[in-house]
């Protein structure tokens, strides 16, 4: 039996576009579980606490961006997580670097690091932020700390 090029087409493009749908749901999936987790949501909460990293990022608004998939610094296992969440406001950017262990016990997330760096290239221990007086001095001079592993 002979199969036509046209009918060989069709189930190429066919095949191409429930392909490329899988894809996209698949992704979109990925990218809503990693919002709706608690090292993401407790993450999210400590930036948006700290008038200082928000000052200097412009915020709010804060928008936050998808993370990068495919970025080797993102990691998440049964025990611990670590992201680069990419954040925006309106006079600069950066990411939000966090790290989480979950507590065996209580089976809940504990943020154990979490880093705003900017695009700048200043980074604001969010855990330790900078006093208050230093909230005037946020927008150019925001405290630098060792962020290891975050570039």
């Amino acid at each position: 039996m002979r199969i036509s090029n046209s009918h060989l087409q069709q189930l190429t493009i066919f095949t191409t576009v429930l392909t490329g749908a899988g894809i996209g749901t698949m992704y979109y999936l990925l990218q809503k579980n990693f919002a709706a987790s608690d090292y993401h949501r407790l993450a999210l909460q400590e930036l948006e606490a700290c008038p200082v990293a928000m000052e200097s990022l412009g915020a709010p608004p804060l928008k936050v961006h998808n993370i990068h998939l495919t970025d080797r610094y993102n990691r998440v296992d049964k025990h611990t997580a670590q992201i680069k969440i990419p954040v925006t406001g309106i006079k600069t950017g950066g990411y939000l670097c966090a790290s989480s262990l979950r507590d065996p016990n209580t089976n809940r997330w504990n943020l154990k690091q979490a880093v705003l760096k900017l695009r700048e290239g200043n980074a604001i221990d969010l855990l330790n932020p900078p006093s208050t007086t230093a909230q005037s001095h946020a927008a150019g001079h925001a405290d630098r700390v060792d962020v290891g592993s975050w570039h």
